[in-house]
């Protein structure tokens, strides 16, 4: 046992000695040197970062070491016991602007600025649980509530509302913590909770809103439909009116052709009929001249070429064959010369 303590002693003494210790920051941390005591310039803080993942070598006893970690944290305060930042109720509790009690869950995720760590250390806290206790829990539970608390309890339930208010609280969060060296990177909302006869309360409301927007679609989509059926019969009125438009306007092409035809036809009648009436004219024009008896008489005749005619004379009121010479009457009727021979002699009775 001496020999094993010698050994341990001489080895403190020798590092004493030398000068030399080692101090190290992991791939998270970042590391913060304090000057105990300094034979060159000043002691106390140092106000340089040393990055993580390394080694530094310092003498011992007059060189203080402190790390901070950068990665993203999570400050989870919740209603659910066991989970979160505290193991019991941890939730934010205020009042709406409307003056209802609710709770609200909210988790706060932010992480250090390395390059502001001697800053921290040297004004703000020592490592990161009290910075997470003292600095960042306090005001994270303190403003968010003025912030949500402006919102109404029906706005609660709009998830765009809760959205603007928590890039709010970000805001003015980042704007407090910033100056010690702390990034907000957001502020998320949960589960929200009122008093159980007020919650009751909404929620039958909403379930009567509900039903009264069920019933507004119900009549809207009525209404669309009746639209519907009256375009419907809309088109229909127009299909049988086009087609009335086009039996009228058949009849009324084929009326206009036949009036057309007949026009043209009737012309043609008329261009005929002024065409022997001019014949006829022609004609009486040439029988009224001197040879137009003669030609009468010359048809009379061809006419009655090779007929036996047989002449009954009517006085007395019936027929009367005793006064009658029929020969007289051939002759008289100049038959005989147009024949070319003389008459032929009609029976006596």
């Amino acid at each position: 046992m001496k020999r094993i303590v010698g050994i341990v002693a001489a080895v403190l003494w020798l590092s004493g000695l030398s000068g030399c210790f080692l101090y190290s920051t992991g791939e998270t941390e970042v590391g913060v040197r304090t000057k105990k005591l300094a034979l060159l310039g000043e002691k106390g803080v140092e106000n340089k970062a040393y990055p993580p993942g390394a080694t530094y070598v310092f003498m011992p006893f007059i060189n203080g070491w402190h790390t901070f970690d950068t990665k993203l944290q999570n400050l989870e305060m919740v209603f659910e016991r066991g989970r979160g930042d505290r193991r019991n109720q941890d939730d934010l509790l205020f009042k709406t602007i409307d003056g209802n009690d609710i709770s609200l869950d909210v988790i706060i995720a932010y992480r250090l600025d390395g390059a502001r760590a001697p800053h921290i250390l040297q004004n703000v806290a020592e490592n990161n649980r009290m910075l997470r206790d003292k600095i960042v829990r306090t005001i994270a539970r303190s403003k968010p509530r003025d912030i949500f608390g402006e919102l109404t309890t029906e706005e609660f339930y709009v998830a765009e509302k809760r959205e603007l208010q928590s890039q709010h609280a970000k805001e003015v969060l980042q704007q407090m913590l910033g100056p010690m060296g702390v990034i907000v990177e957001k502020v998320l909302t949960k589960d929200y909770r009122f008093n159980p006869e007020y919650q009751k309360a909404i929620e039958d409301k909403k379930v009567a809103d509900q039903q009264v927007q069920k019933n507004r679609s119900a009549q809207h989509a009525a209404l669309e439909e009746y639209k519907r059926k009256l375009e419907e019969a809309k088109g229909e009125v127009n299909k049988m009116v086009a087609d009335a438009d086009g039996v009228y306007r058949k009849a009324q092409i084929e009326a206009d052709v036949y009036y057309e035809k007949q026009k043209l036809l009737a012309e043609a009648i008329k261009a005929e009929g002024i065409a022997e009436a001019k014949g006829i004219q022609e004609m009486n024009n040439a029988l009224a001249g001197s040879g137009g008896e003669a030609f009468v008489k010359l048809r009379i005749a061809e006419a009655m070429q090779g007929k036996r005619i047989m002449l009954l004379p009517v006085s007395e009121g019936g027929m009367n064959l005793k006064t009658t010479d029929i020969n007289q009457l051939i002759n008289t009727m100049g038959i005989r010369s147009l024949a070319g021979g003389s008459a032929p002699q009609a029976e006596k009775p």
